[in-house]
């Protein structure tokens, strides 16, 4: 498992959303921005605190351009319940079995014991413009991903 880098192109998917719909990566390319974050699990503190930060700037995101993904490995019935409890206007993919985390190469955190929390910004055509990497600062994701959106809206 190698890390996905900034100048990688990010690994093609397709996976669940919340309401049981296909999402690929291959459908959402050449259209705009995509803001991919990876989070440990559904109903953790800091993973409610990253996933309502992004919900928070969903207009702003939305304005800059991007499109916003959240990916964990709990099931869909689990991001249905996660998503309306937080009134989550973006999808969360499930990654049964974690193998979109590890074909993009997001590391274990806290010691191995849980799963990474990283934010890639790819621009339209897959590209990592922007990857982020915090475990314990999951309101940093949202701010990291907003900047490199912004730039990517300025410098096109």
């Amino acid at each position: 498992m190698s890390e996905l880098k900034v100048g990688d192109r990010a690994p093609s998917f397709t996976l669940q959303d919340q309401s049981g719909k296909s999402v690929s990566l291959d459908g959402m390319l050449g259209k705009r921005a995509i803001v991919i974050f990876f989070y440990p699990k559904d109903g953790t503190p800091g993973c409610t605190t990253e996933v309502c930060s992004f919900r928070d700037s969903s207009a702003e995101l939305a304005a800059a351009g991007a499109q916003v993904y959240g990916i964990s490995s709990d099931s869909v019935q689990s991001h249905r319940e996660f998503a309306e409890k937080h009134q989550l206007a973006y999808s969360l993919l499930a990654d049964d079995g974690g193998k979109v985390r590890q074909a993009f190469g997001v590391p274990r955190g806290l010691l191995g014991l849980l799963d990474g929390r990283v934010t890639y910004v790819l621009d339209a055509e897959g590209i990592v413009r922007h990857k982020f990497e915090a475990m314990l600062r999951a309101g940093k994701h949202v701010d990291e991903a907003l900047d490199t959106v912004r730039r990517l809206a300025t410098a096109s």
